[in-house]
């Protein structure tokens, strides 16, 4: 009884940005609890690769969709492609590093863009089959900046903010159609994008102090909690945006 709880066998699973890092670690968490997975992104030869490793690695059913998550035009073609979809996983997302002042205004909406408005063209875009069929899943990448600020990635922090309201909103007007959407909100993770800031012994230092756990996420740190917002187990659980952090929210 408790294992059907996290079994997603006859699901199909779409995750953004899954090519690589967090996404990829995502992907192929939901393969393994049994979901058909598709991942997306926009070379179709990286995620021809990601996909032959995640087959090679589990076994099941893999498939791929290239597209541009924020054209509205190319995720709606996608999404008829691809067929019904029951969990989906906004987790496309880029990072700015640069003073608020010298932020250019197409770097800021590049940011917002990607991380949050394609959150809302692919949600909505697959939330209208969901609502036909009566249940659904969605979960929003989000981030500890969903509610915390450093300086030098304001349009990063903003477009995380915007997500965790935007999964609420989301909550509001489709939780009584049988869909979940709720937040997944990693700290801070060893992945390609922030290997420099692993390797900047000062920064390391800081975040191994700033976190209780004493230690940077892994990506296999958030597959646990994705697959519980993915499956039967949290039928009951949304508009929440859960923090795997290791405790640095919990704490000043």
């Amino acid at each position: 009884m408790t294992n059907s709880l996290f079994d997603l066998t006859g699901r199909t699973a779409l995750v953004t940005g899954s090519s690589k890092g967090i996404g990829s670690a995502l992907a192929r968490g939901l393969a393994e609890a049994g979901a058909a997975v598709v991942l997306n992104g926009r070379d179709q030869t990286a995620l021809a690769e990601a996909a032959a490793r995640l087959r090679d690695a589990v076994g099941t059913e893999v498939r791929t969709a290239a597209f541009d998550v924020t054209d509205p035009d190319a995720v709606q073609a996608a999404i008829e492609e691809i067929g019904p979809v029951d969990v989906l996983v906004n987790n496309t997302g880029v990072q700015h590093r640069e003073p608020m002042l010298d932020v250019a205004v197409e770097n800021w909406r590049r940011v917002i863009d990607t991380n949050l408005t394609s959150a809302f063209v692919v949600g909505r875009a697959v939330a209208a089959g969901m609502v036909e069929r009566g249940h659904g899943k969605i979960v929003n990448v989000c981030s500890v900046q969903s509610w915390l600020a450093r300086p030098g990635i304001a349009a990063y922090a903003a477009s995380k903010g915007g997500l965790a309201m935007l999964t609420k909103g989301m909550c509001a007007e489709w939780a009584s159609s049988g869909i979940t959407v709720n937040g997944l909100a990693p700290g801070y993770v060893i992945t390609e994008l922030t290997r420099p800031l692993v390797e900047d012994p000062a920064f390391d230092a800081w975040i191994r102090g700033r976190t209780p756990a004493g230690r940077w996420a892994t990506v296999a740190d958030l597959v646990g909690t994705l697959v519980w917002l993915a499956a039967p187990a949290s039928d009951f659980v949304n508009g929440q945006v859960i923090a795997v952090d290791g405790g640095l929210t919990a704490v000043i």
